[in-house]
């Protein structure tokens, strides 16, 4: 289905919510990207919902978020699946993604802490000192992986500078260098991936110790890095 026609109908299908499941929703929109699973291959996320900050503290009505269909995900479904059902599944995609909407209305205060990450993420990259363990306030979506915003952080042990570490990232495995200047803990923003989120994909080597977590006040190492891809027959057997 081309992404005028996907517009088309996510217009119609919001025509069909009843008014009062979309107070707080600022907008219902169609993205033309594709948002990969972190961890599974051939999963893709069809669309989310993103809380907006808080207009008023502690206020459920003041909760607002925004709904993302991603067509992009829908369209690498498809290709996979012969039968796809365009229409089924940007419903039930869609009403899921209210509920999720008024879960947030439902325990507002939780909003804060999220409010709180998702600043010190713009502080991160900006360059500016920022508490290094912010994204484990995002969401959890798999094991050592979080998200925040389009970003995703893969936490893993420190490693000795100069060395080179393996990640996995949509069911494929990459190797990916330590610079010999890092310092921990380090967030490493990776580039290469094959199939890239509409943000970041960023490693984070955790300190060698609790003292390291001394440096929340202080700048942390970032850098980017290039991911390489091993060849995919290597990929089997490997877990995350």
């Amino acid at each position: 289905m081309r992404l005028a026609d996907f517009e088309l109908l996510i217009e119609r299908l919001r025509a069909e919510v009843p008014r009062e499941f979309l107070e707080g929703v600022a907008g219902i929109e169609v993205s033309r990207q594709a948002l990969p699973h972190p961890a599974r291959e051939e999963v893709w996320t069809l669309g989310e919902c993103i809380p907006l900050p808080l207009e008023q503290q502690d206020s459920p009505a003041g909760v607002q978020s925004r709904i993302v269909m991603y067509h992009g995900s829908f369209q690498a479904l498809a290709v996979l699946d012969p039968d796809f059902d365009w229409r089924a599944e940007a419903w039930e995609t869609l009403t899921h993604e209210l509920r999720h909407h008024l879960e947030w209305r439902a325990r507002a205060p939780d909003l804060e802490r999220f409010d709180w990450a998702a600043e010190q993420n713009f502080a991160r990259q900006d360059g500016a000192a920022f508490d290094p363990l912010f994204y484990q306030s995002g969401e959890k979506v798999a094991g050592g992986i979080f998200r925040l915003d389009d970003d995703f952080f893969l936490e893993r042990p420190s490693a000795a500078p100069g060395s080179e570490i393996q990640v996995q990232w949509h069911g494929r495995r990459y190797r990916v260098d330590v610079p010999s200047e890092a310092t921990f803990p380090a967030f490493l923003t990776l580039e290469g991936l094959a199939d890239p989120p509409p943000g970041e994909v960023v490693v984070v080597l955790r300190a060698r110790s609790r003292l390291g977590l001394l440096t929340r006040s202080l700048p942390v190492f970032q850098a980017t890095r290039a991911a390489t891809m091993f060849p995919p027959d290597s990929r089997a057997g490997v877990k995350q």
